[in-house]
């Protein structure tokens, strides 16, 4: 539940009913409460006095259990605004569903017969039908209009790629289903991320629009090798367990025997009946001689339907008769032929939307399926401002770019056209850079995903010119974000970073990859230590830790001879951008040292975490206190390392380092939670129980302000070993399944294999051998997959007790 919105709500719900404005104290109230927060903690956190959170929100319980119909209290106000919000967002879903159809059903025509034939095909029970037609008869329009008007309670949109270049990898796909529409987790493995997918279409009516799907096909309609896993995105929604309906759009036939269960419906072309119900419905009058040759030229096709529309609205005044004089002698019969033919009238009456049109095809139309008018401006920086909007509206008029609420795009045989003669005008290379500049410019701020894929849409606009050294800069440049803090040198976190932690794995790991592989084009100093650190962020978080560590290495190996070339004077700059890099450098080495130490931690390698973290001391004791929060991280894992070794003294010095809360300004919000995780760890080891379960809730009331999940996840798992050892059994239970459900949906592979440990622990502590080798084994076989070596001894030697 998004906490913003649910607050407003409620706001809402109450000031409408009272015809009073909440005060501060009241708004207080119902965020903490929203929040989860006791109230306690929310008069300590106000400095309210003792209760009085707990008198404002006894009056507003009862004013909302009066407006709602049921007792509302403190312990059921959370799920009850939940669920009534949910309520709520269907209602007005459902009616801008419905007004869009109505609009968009003006220009649906002629289609009943293939809404009653896919509509039989489904009643025979069929799981998944391919709507099969040549480019621009009505396969999308049709696909979309029949999802929409069929009840179905969500519909997942896939928008293939129109090259084979540019297909996302089903796994993101599925990711980014599960979050958007789900709110739920990928798994840490493809196989659970589907079998989670699956679940959700096991228990609610769901449609599946895949559109155009030809680019991931062969020449022999199977899945390209690339792309294999679509296969089993397919099996799944083939399955005759699952709710959900699948149409996929095609010119080409699917003819992949790995998956069953697949119907092929050949889309037939629009009758002369249903073109003069279209013109007419556009105030255009019928010539029937003329309707009927135009017909038969184009064949029926609905997207010649439309371009000749605009043709005919714009050029002839809507006189059908006098378009078809001048144009009769026209041969073309397919669509590619007439766009082509649009193209070439563009040229001869209006050059500047024609050179908008060919330009418009440098956009891919993908992950950014539409684009804004300031999209298009961008395009016309060589035109004067007051003929911009006139261009647009010149390409509109003749239907030449599909418009809808601001935002534009093209159909993809006109995207076709445009992309050749963008290439053959000489300007390829010139537009994909002014495209990438405005995405760029676009984003200022990445704070949800959305942002995100608009910034990176710049990278592929580099690659598409094979300007590598571009391409790197997009995966690189630093924006200010909500994670990060702004210091003396840097502000906020990469492109690449920042991916990561909005789950756009996938993406950023094919990106990186790809500009490694291409590093000898690049010469741009520090970008390959940047480029490996990534990498390594990425294997860590996917539990791949060796493979982390050897990233890692690599990235500290990239800076120290980026550092000689600094001192060696081959890097000519300025002293303040020479000052500036080496503390860039020095901050990624130190910051590489310490996640290998990290990770040496996760593999229970304590005596090699311990002589890693020595080195950093050491050096960091010659450094600046620009490196304050480098200097944190070291002390927080030494206090806890020397804990693990039993060194009390030596720990309790560096946790008093440590400790103050005011450090809190000077760390980002991973490192924050994870000051606050080890030194509660460390006051364990210290035997000092109480402190230590004091920090692990104050980890967890953090994560829940800063939506840090990961932090969460893991705070619930130490806490539970405090109630396990304070004999709380079941409370201790109650954190772990908690935790485990947590760190599974984000597929966080060390931590979930450390928390099955401690469950298993739990159980036998319970007197349950049997359940507590169950998660031993889970335990040892997520270890075992991490190459785990100690850890899988660790839990082997519990196990024994049983």
């Amino acid at each position: 539940m998004n906490i913003d919105d649910a607050l407003k709500f409620t706001q809402s719900l109450i000031e409408n009913h009272t015809k009073k404005p909440l005060n501060d104290s009241q708004m207080t109230v119902l965020r903490g409460c929203l929040e989860g927060k006791l109230y306690r903690e929310i008069d300590n956190l106000y400095n309210f006095s003792e209760d009085y959170s707990k008198e404002i929100g006894f009056d507003l319980w009862k004013i909302l259990s009066k407006i709602l119909g049921v007792k509302v209290t403190k312990n059921n106000f959370r799920t009850v605004i939940e669920q009534k919000l949910q309520t709520e967002k269907k209602k007005i879903s459902n009616y801008e569903i419905s007004q869009k159809c109505n609009e968009e059903l003006r220009d649906f025509v002629g289609r009943d017969t293939a809404i009653n034939d896919i509509n039989n095909l489904i009643k025979e029970g069929e799981k998944i039908i391919v709507i099969q037609a040549a480019g621009g008869v009505g396969k999308s329009t049709l696909a979309k209009q029949y999802l929409n008007i069929q009840g179905f309670e969500l519909v997942l949109p896939l928008e293939m790629a129109k090259d084979k270049e540019n297909i996302t990898a089903v796994e993101s796909v599925i990711e980014e289903w599960l979050k958007q529409h789900f709110q739920e987790e990928p798994g840490r493995e493809f196989r659970i991320t589907l079998d989670r997918l699956k679940l959700q279409l096991q228990t609610r009516k769901i449609g599946v629009l895949i559109d155009n799907l030809e680019p991931a096909l062969d020449k022999q309609g199977r899945f390209i090798e690339k792309h294999n896993l679509y296969v089993e995105l397919l099996r799944v929604l083939a399955d005759n367990n699952v709710q959900s309906i699948t149409l996929i759009t095609s010119r080409e036939r699917l003819c992949d025997e790995r998956v069953n269960g697949i119907s092929h419906y050949p889309l037939s072309v629009l009758d002369v009946t249903a073109w003069a119900e279209f013109f007419t419905s556009r105030k255009i009058k019928i010539d029937t001689p003329s309707l009927e040759a135009m017909h038969k030229i184009y064949g029926g096709n609905a997207k010649a339907m439309d371009i000749l529309l605009g043709v005919i609205r714009t050029d002839y005044d809507g006189d059908m008769s006098a378009y078809w004089q001048e144009n009769c002698t026209l041969v073309e019969t397919e669509l590619k032929n007439l766009v082509e033919s649009q193209f070439k009238r563009l040229q001869t009456l209006d050059t500047e939307a024609y050179k908008l049109l060919f330009r418009l095809g440098c956009f891919r139309y993908q992950d950014v399926p539409r684009v804004s008018i300031n999209a298009l401006l961008a395009l016309l920086w060589d035109i004067s401002e007051d003929k911009q909007r006139d261009v647009i509206k010149s390409l509109r008029n003749r239907c030449l770019v599909e418009f809808e609420k601001g935002e534009y795009w093209l159909h993809p045989v006109i995207r076709e056209q445009g992309i050749e003669r963008l290439k053959a005008s000489g300007e390829w290379e010139e537009i994909n850079r002014k495209a990438a500049e405005f995405w760029t410019n676009l984003v200022k701020t990445v704070e949800t995903v959305d942002d995100a894929r608009k910034a990176f849409e710049a990278y592929y606009h580099y690659i598409d010119i094979t300007d590598f050294p571009k391409a790197c800069s997009v995966i690189l440049h630093r924006r200010p974000n909500k994670w990060e803090k702004p210091n003396k040198w840097e502000s906020g976190s990469s492109l690449g970073n920042s991916l990561i932690k909005l789950g756009l794995i996938s993406e950023i790991n094919f990106a990186v990859t790809n500009i490694i592989n291409n590093r000898d084009k690049i010469n741009q100093f520090d970008s390959e230590s940047k480029l490996y650190s990534i990498l390594a962020n990425i294997r860590y978080i996917k539990g791949n830790i060796h493979e982390a560590i050897t990233f890692y290495q690599k990235s500290e190996e990239s800076v120290t001879r980026n550092l000689e070339d600094l001192i060696s004077d081959k890097i000519c700059c300025s002293y303040q951008t020479i000052t500036q890099k080496t503390f860039e450098l020095k901050e990624l080495k130190l910051g590489s040292m310490l996640n290998i130490a990290l990770c040496k931690i996760q593999l229970l390698k304590i005596e090699e975490a311990l002589e890693i973290c020595k080195n950093v001391q050491s050096t960091l004791d010659n450094e600046s206190e620009n490196f304050l929060k480098r200097k944190i991280i070291v002390w927080l894992y030494l206090a806890y390392l020397y804990s693990c070794i039993e060194f009390k003294k030596q720990a309790a010095y560096f946790v008093k380092k440590v400790e103050d809360d005011n450090l809190m300004d000077v760390l980002d919000i991973w490192v924050g939670g994870l000051r606050l995780i080890f030194l509660g760890m460390t006051y364990k080891n210290l035997q000092e129980i109480k402190k230590a379960e004091e920090f692990y809730l104050n980890a967890i009331s953090f994560s829940d302000k800063t939506h840090s999940t990961l932090i969460k996840g893991k705070a619930l798992n130490a806490l539970s070993e405090i109630y396990r050892e304070k004999q709380n059994l079941e409370k201790a239970l109650l954190h772990h399944l908690e935790s485990i459900e947590i760190l599974d949906k984000i597929g966080a592979k060390c931590d979930l294999a450390e928390a099955y440990y401690q469950l298993g622990l739990t159980y036998q502590k319970m007197g349950d051998p049997e359940n507590s080798n169950t998660n031993f084994d889970e335990a040892m076989r997520l270890f075992n997959e991490m190459e785990a070596p100690k850890q899988v001894e660790k839990v082997e030697k519990a196990k024994i007790q049983n």
